[in-house]
């Protein structure tokens, strides 16, 4: 889906990515959390007016890949273009997914790029060729430390992610000279303390590199799906060399200058905690070498768990987005996991849960309001926003709550990613709004007939209804389409203009929608759920 918006022209692009995601088989929960939270920060920013540019992709070369293709009997590349066409594209467009970008790394776009940026490594001597016998984990796509694995109770050394046994690798192989970056490394991440979230990832980052590092090696000699090394055509490039190159190359390195310039690096990279290293470690090093500027911020999200373990294909814990967005909606379903976990921590699903908060803060809090509003505004006004006469300390309360919950909401999501934060300033101030109806009682005002009594009335329900326009903006990046259809409601399209454009920073500037727009009641914002089918 293309994104649109208004953009500071020459300014650096505002640039975001989330992994590029392994096909070996269809997306779960787990992947949609970090694509939905890069969404709606990339909304976030776009409707700052910013220049936004969100890249997100596949990951389609290595030993995982190769495998499975053979297991279900078709070539490499067959397996990754049904997988991408009839799963990860349809899923993200089924998501309300703005990516500006979609990035494969089978493209000769990038396939090329990553021979030229691995052959300059070589030509500088960053490069030299040796041997590595080790454990490996296919799942990883990674070579262990014997640190790292975890013992079953039979000895045999498994991958603590997957809860699998490591291959014992040995292959002759080109290797970077990563163990020379350490200081460098360690001087940057002094230097900059935010570089790498949330703290937990960053001192586990820090304490890795003091003990040291190795040589990466960054080739592989015993199968072929992969890009060549280009001047030994023997070996393939180590699928993570390839994958976080994917940054550089979808926007133009070594192609397209102007581009590359205007949008490299990324300003947040969004990430599972389990490739920390390579974000924290590795690719940094890399731009090191290559000199060129590193990204601005690695920010690790947590697991999503089942039953206490990670969300996954391989573990049979994974659940198709579908599965819940069927039931609750798409809207809801992206609010949900925000809203639910805070991120870069670990956190736990279940249906009750997720029942549980539609139906209190979607249904009842938010959809209830906005239901109550409108019908009110029908009901005693003919559908016409009333003006609002003199503002008293209740009116007041309400403008200084709102202004409280942008200015949080504009710091915790649009700076901090604290979504879970953001969206509790929002939704707080909702919860205040609904506190103002039932303190100031306009079912019992409108008895009044007087010209005071109808003036009050007035006032109390475009106090409400203008609390609405902006509690529409606000959660526009989070829920687009029940944003949409509020903004409707509230006659706000006609007088002015589009959501999207609509700047979620002044979003507080109170009396912005006019007295006289038409107020219509739509559909109910969130339905009453019917009982789940769990098969």
């Amino acid at each position: 889906m293309a994104a649109t918006g208004s953009e500071k022209q020459g300014a650096k692009a505002f640039y975001v990515t989330t992994p590029i995601y392994y096909v070996n088989d269809a997306p779960h929960l787990g992947h949609a959390y970090t694509t939905v939270a890069g969404d709606v920060l990339t909304r976030w920013h776009r409707q700052r007016g910013e220049k936004v540019w969100y890249l997100t992709g596949t990951d389609e070369h290595g030993q995982k890949i190769m495998r499975t293709a053979e297991a279900n009997d078709v070539t490499p590349q067959a397996w990754c273009d049904k997988l991408v066409e009839e799963a990860w594209k349809p899923l993200w467009e089924h998501l309300n997914i703005a990516n500006d970008d979609f990035i494969r790394t089978t493209q000769k776009r990038h396939t090329d790029r990553v021979q030229e940026f691995v052959q300059d490594l070589y030509d500088k001597d960053e490069i030299y060729k040796g041997g590595y016998e080790g454990p490996y984990c296919v799942g990883c796509e990674e070579f262990k430390l014997p640190g790292d694995l975890v013992e079953a109770e039979d000895g045999t050394k498994l991958c603590p992610v997957h809860k699998r046994p490591v291959e014992i690798l040995k292959e002759e192989n080109y290797f970077f000279k990563l163990s020379a970056y350490g200081p460098r490394l360690l001087e940057f991440y002094e230097a900059n303390p935010g570089f790498i979230q949330p703290e937990s990832a960053r001192n586990e980052v820090v304490n890795f590199v003091k003990q040291g590092l190795d040589d990466l090696s960054i080739s592989r000699s015993t199968f072929d799906w992969g890009i060549p090394v280009p001047w030994d055509e023997k070996h393939v490039i180590y699928v993570w060399i390839d994958a976080l190159l994917n940054y550089a190359t979808a926007v133009g390195y070594n192609e397209n200058p102007a581009k590359f310039e205007e949008t490299f690096p990324a300003d947040v990279h969004l990430i599972g905690k389990d490739i920390l290293r390579f974000h924290a470690v590795i690719w940094p090093a890399m731009l090191m070498a290559q000199g060129l500027p590193v990204p601005g911020r690695v920010a690790a999200n947590g697991w999503l768990m089942v039953g206490g373990e990670k969300m996954s294909k391989s573990n049979l814990t994974g659940i198709k987005p579908q599965d819940l967005t069927s039931h609750f909606g798409v809207d809801a379903y992206r609010w949900y996991f925000l809203r639910a976990i805070a991120f870069g921590q670990d956190g736990s699903f279940s249906w009750e849960d997720f029942t549980a908060r539609y139906t209190s803060e979607l249904a009842n809090d938010y959809g209830n309001l906005a239901s109550r509003v409108a019908a009110m505004v029908g009901k005693y006004f003919g559908g016409e926003l009333p003006a609002s006469a003199a503002d008293g300390d209740a009116e007041k309360a309400v403008q200084d709550g709102l202004a409280k919950a942008v200015a949080t909401a504009d710091l915790k999501i649009g700076e901090e990613l604290d979504f879970q934060a953001g969206i509790l300033a929002i939704f707080d101030f909702v919860k205040q709004v609904n506190g103002y109806i039932t303190e100031q009682e306009p079912w019992k005002v409108a008895k009044d007939e007087s010209e005071e009594g109808r003036a009050r009335l007035a006032t109390i329900l475009y106090t409400a209804a203008e609390s609405l326009r902006a509690v529409a903006v606000l959660l526009n990046p989070i829920m687009p389409e029940t944003s949409q259809a509020l903004w409707d409601s509230l006659g706000a399209e006609a007088s002015l203009g589009a959501l999207a454009a609509q700047p979620v920073q002044d979003a507080a500037t109170w009396g912005r929608l006019p007295a006289g727009a038409t107020v219509t009641k739509g559909a109910v914002l969130f339905p009453r759920l019917e009982e789940p089918k769990k098969d």
